[in-house]
């Protein structure tokens, strides 16, 4: 960074990933505010900088590069390696801290405080911001939890049944083992409840315990969602099965065939390819952050099809990535049993790249995908023609 970047980047003022110091006096401070950093999206603390933007700069430098070690490395658990740049600016020394993204969330300040990011402050995490961070570095799976008000009665024991024999060449009542040993043996059941993964998957009404975890679908009349009438709504309920297909269907019920070059005795072909419908919803369901108590919403307008997920993407994964096959799972236990329940989903981090193919093999305009940090939410847009 030269000293012209610094003075735009002061212009700009403080946000969720820039702060200004004049000084550093307290280490616990110091590793409070690089805890906040790592645990949200990174940012850089700049010292020397007054609040009112005027450039004060630093005296004792070499105080101020152990007081930023004693922080990174003694007061963070775990530590984090950060990156200091010294600059002279207005003939003042300028020290600027670079705070990565943790690869290890969450990281503790002073051994009890978690704190995350939100703007230019920062604030203690709550529970379930807790449980989202360890998510994020792969130390639990929300998929894997326990639903500590369900039961083995809460199994839908026909589907499973009729799954179960087809996946396994084996009648169920002959299996050797109990059918809550089988259960907790594939990662359906777990300290006497089902997991989020066995209620969502072969669970009798799984929205009478998650309400929330359903696809709320609505057809708009023109372009905008502030619209007072709408064309068709539906709230999709049911297991992951159910809910792929009446999601299909609600999307096929509200879109046109067009023919594409055909003859006319042919049927025509959706406007929008099913491929890339099915690919947007499969993810939907599998992929999104079942630690975040809300419904996939899917708005269809005349114009477009928006498909939205709660959750923004997984640690260190980008939209330019996606793009490039890049996926990490989020709920592995989902994504191993979906290809199994006739859900057309190929595991292999292709899906966004098959959605662009398809629109651009289509005619149609490739898809935009728009990850919202602040509303925790995935967004899929299909333009349509």
């Amino acid at each position: 960074m030269d000293c012209q970047r610094l003075i735009q980047i002061v212009k700009k003022g403080e946000d969720s990933q820039t702060q200004f110091k004049v000084k550093i006096d307290s280490i616990n401070a110091l590793a409070a505010e690089i805890g906040a950093f790592a645990n949200s999206q990174g940012g850089k603390i700049i010292i020397g900088i007054a609040d009112d933007g005027d450039i004060i700069g630093i005296n004792d430098l070499n105080r101020l590069n152990q007081m930023i070690f004693n922080a990174a490395s003694n007061k963070l658990e775990p530590p984090i390696n950060v990156i200091t740049e010294n600059l002279i600016c207005n003939d003042r020394l300028v020290v600027i801290l670079n705070v990565p993204q943790g690869e290890n969330k969450p990281y503790t300040a002073n051994r009890t405080d978690y704190w995350i990011k939100v703007g230019a402050d920062k604030r203690r995490a709550t529970r379930e911001e807790l449980r989202r961070l360890m998510q994020a570095s792969r130390n639990i799976y929300a998929d894997e939890m326990p639903i500590f008000t369900t039961s083995i009665d809460d199994i839908d024991m026909f589907f499973f049944k009729e799954f179960y024999e087809k996946e396994f060449g084996i009648l169920l009542e002959e299996s050797p083992l109990s059918i809550e040993k089988l259960l907790t043996n594939l990662k359906l059941f777990k300290d006497n409840n089902l997991t989020l993964s066995g209620l969502l998957l072969f669970g009798k009404k799984p929205e009478r315990i998650k309400p929330q975890f359903i696809v709320k679908a609505v057809a708009f009349y023109g372009t905008d969602i502030s619209a007072k009438q709408y064309l068709d709504s539906e709230d999709i309920k049911g297991r992951l099965l159910s809910q792929y297909e009446n999601t299909m269907g609600f999307l096929k019920r509200n879109l046109r065939k067009v023919q594409r070059g055909q003859n006319v005795n042919f049927p025509g072909l959706w406007e929008i390819p099913e491929i890339a419908l099915q690919e947007a919803v499969v993810n939907a369901l599998v992929h999104r952050d079942y630690f975040i108590d809300s419904s996939i919403r899917i708005f269809i307008f005349d114009d477009r099809v928006e498909i939205i997920s709660p959750g923004k993407l997984p640690n260190t994964v980008t939209i330019d990535n996606i793009k490039q096959g890049i996926q990490i799972a989020r709920n592995p236990i989902l994504l191993s049993y979906i290809p199994k329940l006739r859900i057309p989903y190929r595991g292999i981090g292709s899906g966004i790249k098959r959605m662009i193919v398809e629109c651009k093999s289509a005619g149609i305009r490739e898809p935009v995908f728009i990850e919202d940090v602040s509303l925790q939410e995935f967004k899929v847009i299909f333009y349509r023609t």
